[in-house]
């Protein structure tokens, strides 16, 4: 899992069947300071992010075929939690949070 930040959605009249029915939104990856990280791309929304969003984003076919219970889709991310806070643990001294603190 990976965390991100939704930056806004897709609209789509004509669409692969196994996105009939789904929230189509565009994610921003993070690094561990909340910064953006790499391109942006289109996750599927299965918990009801927003913009604005830190959310965590699970990119790996297998399992996006597990959560929409479908053997053969092309369907590789989705939107799988919406983070409230994160805390990073910085060094040995685990009870100093670092950069991920939200909230």
């Amino acid at each position: 899992m990976k965390l991100g930040r939704v930056i806004g959605s897709v609209e789509a009249t004509i669409k692969h069947p196994c996105y009939q029915n789904t929230k189509l939104m565009v994610v921003q990856p993070l690094d561990q300071h909340q910064q953006p990280k790499g391109r942006s791309h289109p996750a599927i929304d299965t918990v009801g992010a927003g913009p604005g969003d830190i959310v965590l984003v699970v990119e790996e076919g297998k399992a996006a075929q597990q959560m929409m219970g479908q053997k053969r889709i092309p369907v590789r991310t989705l939107i799988v939690g919406i983070v409230d806070a994160a805390v990073l643990m910085v060094g040995e001294r685990h009870n100093e949070p670092g950069a991920l603190a939200t909230g």
